[in-house]
């Protein structure tokens, strides 16, 4: 299976100054980031739909010069990695990571997720809770919800959602602006749309979309039942909850979801920043948040 063969402008590789590796996860061939020191504790982050490790950018640069391993896949059909032919599910992308963790041979790490991230990040940790320090959860959901709002629920509909996601790029191209209260610069929203300029390379796009698990029979809501009943095994890791209080999908419910499961939580929130959290808040948000993680 091949890689993504995704060209980056001068512009975004300015703002992506990373060598992304690759290796044969389960579902197919995985890049990620891998910087700083070798020997620093390793920071895990992991990124939703439709972005890809582009949206850690800047922490990646700021956790490396505290002396920090960071360390940042895109999940397989997404951003920099190949496009596989099959649907992969919520059970795949953490069976992936946990692959990508065995790969690197990583025995504890620190975490960070964002949008679908945080089910597979909490379906890792929820798994080995005994490897996972810290936890950075930023505007994400790890638990069943039955609010979708009714943009993203008519890109869940049979057939004209896959149209309008995969092929008419209704989901990644709105991202650009919904996600966000300040208006990213060029390049960043060219970073941001880069992975996913053809209909050919958006499946795992719509498949994302697709697999948000609303329906009582839905494939999917058992695996996400299971992160949610093994949430109760990381109560008292230190948890940092950053939220952009204007997300128009992941709102104040899933925060106050994550308050009542993880009451000690610190929490760092942008009356004014929206999905995209570190986009808007960016110093205000990276600072703490790099003070939370601490050096190596």
């Amino acid at each position: 299976m091949p890689m993504s063969t995704v060209s980056l402008s001068p512009a975004v590789q300015a703002l992506y100054p990373f060598a992304p590796n690759d290796f044969a996860a389960l579902s197919g061939r995985m890049s990620y980031v891998d910087h700083g020191p070798r020997d620093g504790r390793p920071v895990l982050l992991l990124h939703g739909n439709p972005s890809w490790s582009f949206l850690w950018r800047d922490l990646i640069l700021k956790l490396a010069a505290q002396g920090r391993r960071v360390i940042a896949p895109d999940h397989v059909g997404m951003g920099l990695s190949a496009r596989p032919d099959r649907f992969l599910r919520l059970a795949d992308r953490i069976a992936d990571v946990e692959s990508l963790i065995a790969h690197l041979g990583l025995k504890e790490f620190d975490l960070g997720v964002h949008d679908w991230g945080g089910a597979i990040g909490f379906g890792v940790a929820g798994r080995r809770p005994e490897r996972v320090g810290k936890i950075l959860v930023t505007n994400t959901g790890a638990f069943l919800s039955d609010r979708i709002p009714a943009r993203i629920a008519l890109c869940r509909a049979p057939l004209i959602g896959r149209f309008i996601v995969q092929g008419l790029n209704g989901f990644a191209w709105p991202a650009t602006w919904m996600s966000v209260e300040r208006p990213l610069s060029p390049a960043a929203k060219t970073g941001f749309l880069a992975p996913y300029g053809s209909a050919s390379v958006r499946r795992a796009v719509a498949d994302f979309v697709a697999d948000i698990p609303m329906e009582a029979e839905h494939p999917t809501r058992s695996v996400l039942a299971a992160v949610e009943a093994s949430l109760e095994g990381l109560k008292g890791k230190p948890m940092l909850l950053c939220w952009g209080m204007r997300d128009f999908c992941f709102d104040r419910s899933f925060l106050e979801g994550f308050v009542a499961r993880f009451p000690s939580a610190g929490q760092l929130l942008f009356a004014d920043a929206g999905h995209y959290v570190l986009e808007d808040a960016g110093e205000a948000a990276l600072g703490p948040i790099a003070a939370f993680f601490g050096p190596a």
